[in-house]
């Protein structure tokens, strides 16, 4: 083997062989800079130095002066990681001859073949041969730090490192960062995921000291649960980890067959996992860049607990956590005005300043300027530069605040006049120092665009916007990587599938609903009747009830469930909409009537007669489990009964529950001040609550034959909590 050394303190296992291989071979080589094997051999040979280097072409020529070899037979030694760009029907055969030959390592830019059968027939071969696969159908794999180019495109070298399911999106992406002055540690294109995955990446991500912000742009969750575990560990290695999905609309969604269905999208769940795992879910590829930056000027800034209620689960897993304090310093009362509405609109604070605060800023500025917050500079930077850096030193030390903002001109002054660019890239060197030294974060947004100054700024890592939005967005988002809750995706990691009635409550060794009945019986069918016995054994409360198929049979039972009572027809999703439920019946004629009434409208079979239960003070609630196909089952809880859809007040998380996690779930909802005690209401019986949380999610995580299993509504009073329906959809 020629043209490289063996990789140093290269670890055995794990993916090193696909990041910092000993030697690449790349099949499907070209001397043409229109054909994918071009840039794929180009990049390849760029990292000679580390590594030898095959090309292979069956047609012959060279790249380089590098000839090209007409197969892998013709290699003077085994290549480590082998790179595949030819057509589909040669891919396999391609392989098998790798994997006779001693590859460890198969990156497929093609299609692995006619569909996902035979990818899936590929991915087997490639295992079962003690190699790994990445693709097929993807755009290759980069590693800066150790010199590996196996993609088409550009990938400016930097700290980000990057998996995707989309090539462009990762070309843009390294663009926006390019243009911050920024780049990736290491790139992975997933393409279709039949061997290496979201979660394989990701984790060589977090060991990769070289990696300091982890980003994904992920469509296909897989293993959801083990994805979860994979950020829980990025956060707790403080690796912040930036995710881009699909799913924010409703084109996205899918028909549901309850409320839970249609409350709980695929998208809510990924939301809550990330909030639990300490990730954080962006819209797009530039505020996923805007945050990026801004995390990486500070080691660990952003990360520890800078929780802010308002965005996303309102102080879920933050109790008593604050709002970050901003201060900002304006050329103009305008913008610093803006700076502030835009900073308070993302749920960032803008605090007065102290008044030994208000005077160490008033001694840098004109008479008459204002020292509040904002802080209006008042021409005091036309008259003298450095004025930006004393100001700004002196909010960064008071500790007031946890972020300075400067917004406006800094950075343009030597556009207008070349004199002043070198005490322009001086002060910014100041206000850098500044930052590191007092360990806050210094954002900057100005009018300016590629000065000097600017450049200065990023060179020691203070992040620069030209819109005021961007700062803020910018912000907001590290501020909301906070310590994640105890949970199924926090620190000690979700669920284990294998059991599914999950952690107990440690101040009970049975859980909270008792000893586990998971193993009793499977719910036939979807029916209050039999969903009602399944959650009671689960230790969920409901009103006596009997079920009948007659008027007289209801008459019966209305003798023992004692009047006024309650009527509903069976087998109806939603029965109110349905004219299947009446309510406060005082009578027996009062009962035939509604009898007659509603199997005339409904034609239903079968009918519960139930006592009524109107506590005072009760609010309604709605509690479901609905099974994802990447996270399994979900919970939610949220305000109830016939507006749930209405009001879509809802919080969700992987199920089973812990007492802790679902008290905070409920304390999340944005009603939740009904709960706690409403303008002189008693507040309701939390624990009660929180405890048939538990059981719902509990029933529905044991029961993989039920796709959806909701209580709607769930009467959560000061005396307690009780169910006054529930339904379930078999999967």
């Amino acid at each position: 083997m020629t043209g490289g050394q063996p990789c140093a303190g290269a670890a055995v296992g794990g993916l090193d062989v696909l990041f910092d291989p000993r030697s690449v071979a790349v099949v499907g080589a070209s001397a043409n800079p229109e054909k994918w094997g071009y840039w794929l051999a180009s990049g390849a040979l760029d990292g000679r130095e580390r590594r030898a280097v095959h090309l292979v072409n069956r047609r012959g020529g060279e790249l380089r002066g590098v000839p090209f070899l007409p197969g892998l037979d013709a290699l003077p030694h085994a290549p480590e990681h082998v790179v595949v760009a030819v057509p589909p029907p040669q891919v396999g055969p391609l392989v098998e001859q790798g994997l006779a030959a001693g590859a460890r390592c198969f990156t497929v830019i093609t299609s692995g073949g006619a569909g996902a059968a035979e990818e899936r027939e590929l991915a087997s071969l490639v295992t079962a041969g003690g190699a790994r696969l990445l693709g097929p159908n993807c755009m290759g794999v980069v590693d800066t730090t150790s010199g590996l180019r196996l993609s088409w495109g550009d990938f400016p070298a930097g700290a980000v490192g990057l998996v995707s399911q989309s090539g462009n999106l990762a070309l843009e992406i390294g663009r926006l960062l390019a243009r911050a002055g920024q780049g990736f540690s290491r790139f992975v294109s997933l393409g279709n995921q039949r061997d290496i995955d979201a979660a394989d990446a990701l984790d060589a991500l977090i060991a990769h000291p070289p990696t300091r912000i982890v980003a994904a742009y992920v469509e296909d969750f897989r293993d959801g649960r083990r994805l979860a575990r994979t950020l829980a560990a990025a956060h707790a290695a403080g690796k912040p980890v930036l995710l881009l999905t699909v799913g924010r609309s409703e084109a996205s969604g899918r028909a549901a067959a309850s409320h839970t269905g249609a409350l709980v999208s695929t998208r809510a769940t990924v939301e809550a996992v990330c909030r639990d795992a300490g990730a954080l879910l962006l819209d797009t590829a530039g505020e996923l860049v805007d945050t990026a930056m801004c995390l990486l000027g500070v080691p660990g800034w952003g990360v520890p607990s800078l929780g802010v209620p308002g965005l996303g689960a309102p102080g879920l897993g933050a109790p008593g956590s604050t709002p970050l304090r901003v201060a900002v310093v304006g050329d103009s009362g305008g913008q610093g005005a803006l700076a502030a509405d835009a900073l308070a609109a993302r749920g960032l604070a803008v605090p007065g300043l102290s008044a030994d605060t208000v005077r160490a800023v008033a001694a840098e500025l004109p008479p008459g300027a204002a020292c509040g917050n904002p802080v209006d500079l008042a021409g005091a930077g036309e008259a003298d530069l450095g004025s930006y850096a004393r100001v700004v030193r002196a909010l960064l030390s008071a500790g007031d605040t946890d972020a300075v903002v400067l917004t406006g001109y800094f950075g343009d002054y030597a556009s207008a006049n070349p004199a002043q660019a070198a005490r322009e890239c001086e002060v910014a060197r100041e206000l850098a120092a500044a930052a590191r030294e007092f360990g806050r974060r210094l954002v900057v947004h100005t009018m300016a665009r590629g000065t000097p100054a600017l450049a200065a700024l990023r060179e020691y890592a203070v992040p620069v916007y030209e819109r005021i939005e961007e700062a803020a967005g910018a912000l907001a988002g590290a501020a909301r990587l906070h310590v994640p809750p105890e949970g199924p995706a926090g620190p000690a990691g979700p669920a284990d599938p294998a059991d599914p009635a999950g952690p107990a409550d440690p101040a009970d060794p049975a859980g909270p609903a008792g000893p586990a009945p998971e193993a009793a019986f499977a719910v036939a069918d979807g029916g209050y009747e039999s969903v009602r016995e399944l959650l009671a054994s689960y230790g969920l409360g409901f009103p006596a009830a009997e079920f009948v198929s007659d008027a007289d049979e209801a008459v019966l039972a209305a003798h023992r469930t004692g009047y006024p009572l309650a009527l509903k027809a069976m087998g109806l999703a939603h029965k109110t909409e349905a004219g299947g439920v009446a309510l406060g019946i005082a009578d027996e004629d009062g009962l035939r009537a509604a009898f007659a009434r509603m199997r005339s409208r409904t034609g239903a079979a079968r009918y519960v007669v139930e006592a009524m239960a109107s506590p005072p003070y009760a609010v309604e609630l709605i509690v479901g489990v609905r099974r994802d196909p990447a996270f399994g089952p979900v919970a939610m809880v949220g305000i109830g009964g016939v507006t749930a859809e209405l009001l879509a007040d809802t919080a969700v998380a992987l199920a089973p529950l812990t007492p802790e996690r679902a008290r905070a779930l409920l304390l999340s909802l944005r009603h939740a001040p009904l709960l706690t005690g409403w303008r002189g209401a008693p507040p309701v019986h939390l624990e009660a609550a929180t405890a048939a949380l538990c059981a719902v999610a509990r029933a529905g995580a044991a029961h993989p034959e039920l796709s959806e299993l909701e209580v709607n509504p769930l009467l959560v009073h000061p005396g307690g909590a009780i169910a006054l329906d529930a339904h379930g959809v078999l999967g």
